[in-house]
């Protein structure tokens, strides 16, 4: 009976917590990808940042086209780049902290039951 207890918490332990694990740790990346909307602001990169268009005049008048052309459209498409730029490097930037994060987690599970017995013996050896 302790035969067979002991090969299920094998199997637990180096088969069926670490597939949770990774399922956890891919959730956790997918999550944050998707929370900093990674890509669709790559999609939208250059687009009007907010929507914000100023439509271009039916008759032509130079300075009214030159001043949507100018100050309006082509800020608003800089302006969203920066802020576009920024959230995808945020987004980018937390995502290396969450893998890095998950190989700790995942590595440290494998040797948790090497470093219980370590710590064990050396607790014996500190009573004797």
């Amino acid at each position: 009976m302790s035969r067979i207890l002991f090969i299920q918490y094998l199997t637990w332990h180096f088969f069926d917590v670490p597939k949770e694990i990774l399922r956890a740790w891919k959730n956790f990346l997918y999550f944050n990808f998707n929370y900093f909307s990674v890509p669709d602001l790559l999609k939208t990169y250059f687009s009007y940042w907010r929507g914000y268009y100023y439509p271009y005049e039916k008759k032509w008048d130079p300075m009214r086209w030159l001043e949507a052309f100018v100050f309006n459209n082509i800020m608003s498409r800089t302006i969203g780049v920066m802020f576009r730029t920024v959230f995808i490097v945020i987004g980018i930037a937390l995502e290396i902290p969450i893998f890095l994060g998950g190989i700790i987690i995942f590595i440290g599970w494998f040797l948790l039951p090497f470093l219980l017995l370590i710590a064990f013996l050396l607790g014996v050896g500190l009573v004797f």
